[in-house]
């Protein structure tokens, strides 16, 4: 007679998984390799995630950190996270068939930030020096326009040339406590500066965090699956972190688990950051199910409707 297996809750964050920026800058990707052909270069990982570049890798695409590596023959894309100006311009002046997979959102802060500097103001960019997104918003603009703010640190010690004329935007993939703070600060330091429209942070990142928060307290363990290199995968696990789970982490897949942490944990929460495939959240799933009795939960905080259309010379294309 085989021994009883363990119970455990599993409570299934949502929204989770692929964003629509992510999925239009795959399918980007996808249409381009069967309109024009293999190879097709893809300037800097597409998203950041392992599983998703090696699929496209075996499709055709060729992925690349710089445009120089790229022959002027064969299709060009652009990351999702956006690239400084120079790099469409040198495109141009190839000759190059390129394609722009930037997240309209991060395209919005880019247009943001070229408004606030035609208004006159210096601006402040909250984010994380070196991550593709905050090198290709800064490229927006001639150096020394834009500063960047990583810590609340940084917010209290910067000094403005003119405190009167100074605008923020920030990284789309943030913490949306801890971007709040540093808001916080610099506008009681600078009661005059020029704030986003409307959030820069992105709805996907929003909703992924929320959704995590509702379950964190509950969770003995809490789960994210994505890459090490995803900025708003990490900032899950530090969300979880906070919002009371008592260990989060981050796995790239169910090959990642560490099952001696999971045994221990009687409620497990499990989500995925906005550029991991759903797939990866199914075969953790099947991981858990083969090694437990699961009674599995989903807490859903809101729908997401939200799509971004494609490239129009893509449009043609099944």
């Amino acid at each position: 007679m085989s021994a009883k297996r363990t119970s455990k809750t599993v409570l299934l964050a949502a929204p989770r998984g692929f964003c629509a920026g992510v999925d239009r800058a795959i399918q980007i990707v996808e249409k381009s390799i069967a309109k024009y052909g293999a190879p097709v270069y893809v300037r800097h990982e597409i998203v950041h995630n392992r599983h998703v570049v090696d699929r496209l890798v075996g499709m055709g695409a060729v992925f690349v950190e710089e445009l120089e590596d790229c022959p002027d023959d064969r299709p060009v894309v652009f990351s999702a996270h956006g690239v400084p100006k120079s790099v469409p311009a040198a495109a141009q002046a190839r000759e190059m068939n390129y394609l722009d997979a930037t997240c309209p959102l991060v395209s919005k802060v880019h247009v943001e930030a070229e408004k606030h500097a035609a208004a006159g103001h210096h601006i402040l960019l909250i984010g994380h020096e070196g991550h593709p997104e905050v090198v290709g918003t800064m490229g927006q603009l001639p150096v020394g326009r834009m500063s960047l703010i990583e810590t609340e640190e940084d917010a209290h010690k910067f000094t403005a040339e003119d405190p009167e004329n100074l605008a923020l935007v920030t990284q789309t993939t943030l913490s949306v406590d801890d971007t709040s703070a540093m808001i916080d600060i610099l506008k009681t330091r600078f009661p005059n500066i020029a704030l986003p429209y409307k959030e820069d942070i992105c709805y996907a990142t929003t909703n992924r965090q929320m959704a995590v928060k509702a379950i964190a307290e509950r969770c003995d363990l809490l789960l994210v699956i994505g890459s090490q290199t995803s900025s708003n995968s990490k900032r899950l696990v530090e969300v979880g972190d906070k919002a009371g789970a008592d260990n989060a982490m981050l796995i790239s897949s169910a090959d990642s688990i560490n099952w001696d942490i999971v045994d221990q944990a009687k409620v497990i929460g499990l989500s995925a950051g906005a550029s991991a495939p759903e797939y990866l959240t199914d075969g953790v799933l099947a991981a858990l199910k083969s090694k437990y009795e699961i009674d599995m939960q989903e807490v859903e905080v809101t729908k997401e409707k939200v799509i971004f259309r494609l490239p129009r010379k893509l449009l043609d294309v099944a």
